[in-house]
């Protein structure tokens, strides 16, 4: 199931055509990452285990300006699990009539201050992922 965050467009996140400045789209996406795996009870049972995790890599498409008011809806859930990495998706809709204003695909590891590389997500890594993977398309 998709997980959703909301976001409220603020005078702040606007760029000088009065549109979403499109580094804040980098921002929402981080924020509602974050909310996901928080309500997951991963970002405790992460940081416990000294694990981090990291992006590498994003991918956002965007379709039409979001401006100042605008509440924006942000469904994210995890798509897959590779050996090393995984795959989040997430959509930017505007909440008063569900337009897509973005979407982007990011791929994340785990990491550990100790150890070279990024983490195999296996055991219980995939495990505490497997909370948050859903079959279901954003």
């Amino acid at each position: 199931m998709s997980h959703l965050t909301t976001i409220k467009v603020r005078g702040y996140h606007l760029d000088l055509y009065g549109h979403v400045n499109n580094a804040r789209y980098l921002e929402f996406l981080e924020e509602a990452r974050w909310d996901m795996i928080e309500d997951a009870g991963g970002v405790v049972w992460f940081s416990q285990r000294r694990l981090a995790l990291v992006v590498s890599r994003i991918d956002i498409r965007y379709k039409r300006a979001a401006t100042m008011g605008d509440v924006l809806v942000i469904k994210s859930y995890l798509a897959q699990l590779n050996e090393r990495d995984g795959l989040i998706k997430q959509q930017v809709l505007r909440q008063d009539n569900g337009k897509l204003v973005a979407e982007a695909d990011v791929t994340f590891a785990a990491i550990h201050p100790d150890q070279p590389g990024a983490q195999l997500m296996q055991g219980e890594l995939a495990e505490r992922f497997a909370l948050m993977l859903s079959a279901e398309e954003a």
